[in-house]
């Protein structure tokens, strides 16, 4: 059960009050546990920012550079506390720009709620100055939405928007509210929502589903558990883990999974899918029982869908009954939340251990390493690596910062070398892919977690997307640490051109400023580092700066990230070269 705040039971508790529309707004806010906003503010949406500025001591409105940095930030922030983030716009514009985000909340179950200020009612239709339909443009990347025009709905409309986004399969929820209902007064009072007449969130688990799950992983000889974000969401870290040490079983994860298990743990044995480690990849392919948890079969994850595991028994356990049969079709499928799930399922299991399945995860790694991994950690070869910078973060971190990656080849890199001991350490875009995330979710995340090291992983591409966002780190003193691996390129799709497209570097080569003076401009501590010998004591002056910092690390220029899955190809079809 939720534990209420002081303030929460301030606007909860509060008798009914003759208030206008945006003074609700933010009372409902306060009552929902709302601290810190995201946020740009405009002329559909003034009234509501005339009201937050009487409650500043209160709430802390964050001015973003740009909208859709309010969504990304609101995401880093509802990533690390496990809380909703929020975010603000006006209409027209406003509203648009914090589509993107809405969209990377959604494929990524990320629980956000949107607030967007909408021309007045008698105008809607009309094509008025920054009108557009919010509602219609934002309803395929929403679990809901919503426009209100009168006043009185606002509480039950915002209340319904913070049950919906953060119960079940979390998700991003807009709501898009008309200038006159901000102003209009009516009899104010606020209540939690506590269900939606036709929303089932969790389904309820089957036992005999349970039972089914228990006896083909009790039975297996090569099982193999692959989990996801789904573990993180439901906070079944701990039974994840029970399960995996009671069972053996070897246990991969997507990347948005990361964390969840340590990385040191014996039977964590690497990441799945495209760019993940060869051993797991190739050994999906050989498994006879496939227990899949809190994850959704990715075509990333999958590759060749007809080739994925077709020798092995599937058992799902999954939240959303969307995802159960999509894209792989399962034998057993366990729906609800999934540390419910493995409480349930984890008396049913029998101790076990399987040391020559494990043995071969070891062996295959071994030949992962000698290819690929000792090239990226430990090169012999003049030009710096981005898995060598990475590991010496893991080094002046001890492995327990939260890394904020953006998306491209450092992003792989990020998820495939970081050490990540503590759960909620690898916040980046996943389904979505989009370049610009890391900068603005690290401030969110930074926020949240005051108490956490947060360092924003990011490609000299993507880190130009959303480069204005210093401006909000420097007026906010967000001690956030930004790493940026410059290659001068594009570099996934530069990989891509090289392997695939004969060297035709088409549009993906980059002439970069000159990203230190950018970072002293916005007064943030900033270094550049080319050589070798002085990437530890960079990266420790970094780590042990209060203060945010800059660091950019001018990487190898045609470096590839392998192993890697060519796009169609199956699972087996791994190349390391």
């Amino acid at each position: 059960m939720e534990t209420l705040t002081a303030i929460q039971k301030q606007y909860l508790e509060q008798p009914k009050e003759r208030i206008s529309g945006s003074e609700a707004i933010v009372r409902c806010l306060l009552a929902e546990g709302v601290d810190i906003l995201y946020g740009y503010p405009g002329g559909a949406i003034m009234p509501v920012y005339d009201e937050l500025y009487k409650y500043e001591d209160k709430i802390n409105h964050v001015l973003t550079r740009h909208e859709q940095c309010a969504a990304h930030a609101a995401q880093g922030y509802a990533r690390i506390s496990g809380k909703v983030g929020v975010a603000m716009a006006t209409s027209g514009p406003g509203a648009t720009n914090l589509v993107t985000g809405i969209a990377d909340a959604q494929i990524d179950s990320t629980p956000i709620v949107c607030i967007t200020g909408q021309v007045p009612s008698h105008l809607l239709g009309s094509d008025a100055f920054q009108e557009t339909d919010i509602v219609g443009i934002s309803t395929p990347v929403t679990k809901w939405n919503h426009q209100v025009t009168k006043a009185s709905q606002i509480p039950e409309i915002i209340a319904r928007a913070f049950y919906i986004a953060k119960s079940g399969r979390p998700g991003p929820v807009l709501i898009d509210i008309t200038k006159d209902a901000q102003f209009e007064e009516f009899d104010f009072q606020y209540k939690k929502c506590t269900g939606v007449r036709s929303y089932v969130p969790v389904p309820k688990t089957d036992d005999s589903s349970v039972t089914a799950a228990a006896e083909l992983i009790n039975s297996a000889k090569k099982p193999l558990i692959i989990w996801g974000q789904g573990i993180i969401l439901s906070k079944a870290e701990l039974e994840l883990k029970a399960l995996v040490e009671k069972a053996g079983i070897p246990a991969a994860w997507t990347i948005m999974g990361a964390s969840a298990l340590p990385t040191s743990h014996p039977l964590n044995i690497g990441m799945v899918g495209m760019h993940g480690n060869y051993a797991p990849n190739v050994l999906t392919n050989d498994c006879d029982v496939l227990i899949a948890i809190g994850m959704r079969f990715d075509d990333r994850v999958t590759g060749k869908l007809d080739e994925y595991a077709t020798q092995a028994k599937i058992v799902h356990f999954e939240i959303d009954p969307a995802e159960v049969d999509k894209n792989i079709q399962t034998d057993v499928a366990v729906l609800g939340d999934a540390k419910q799930s493995l409480l349930q399922l984890l008396p049913q299991i029998n101790t076990n251990s399987h040391p020559e399945w494990l043995q071969r995860f070891k062996d295959l790694y071994e030949i992962e390493y000698d290819k690929v991994i000792k090239n990226d950690l430990h090169p012999t070869k003049e030009g710096l690596t981005m898995g060598e910078v990475l590991k010496e973060i893991n080094i002046q971190t001890k492995g327990e910062a939260a890394i904020v990656s953006d998306v491209g080849q450092h992003q792989m890199i990020a998820c495939r070398y970081a050490d990540f001991n503590v759960t909620k350490s690898n916040i980046t875009s996943g389904g979505l892919g989009t370049m610009g995330f890391a900068l603005p979710a690290a401030i969110g995340a930074k926020m949240a977690a005051p108490e956490r090291e947060v360092v924003a992983v990011i490609g000299d591409g993507g880190y130009q997307m959303t480069i204005q966002e210093l401006g909000t780190i420097f007026q906010n003193k967000v001690p956030v640490k930004i790493v940026v691996l410059n290659n001068e390129f594009l570099g996934m799709v530069r990989q891509w051109q090289q392997l695939f497209f004969e060297k035709r570097y088409a549009s993906t080569e980059m002439v970069n400023p000159n990203f230190v003076a950018i970072a002293q401009g916005y007064y943030i501590e900033a270094k550049k580092v080319t050589k070798r010998e002085d990437l530890a004591s960079a990266v420790k002056e970094m780590i042990d700066s209060d203060a945010p910092y800059f660091l950019e690390v001018c990487v190898e220029k045609e470096g590839n990230v392998f192993p890697m899955v060519p796009s169609g190809a199956s699972v087996s079809d791994i190349r390391l070269e």
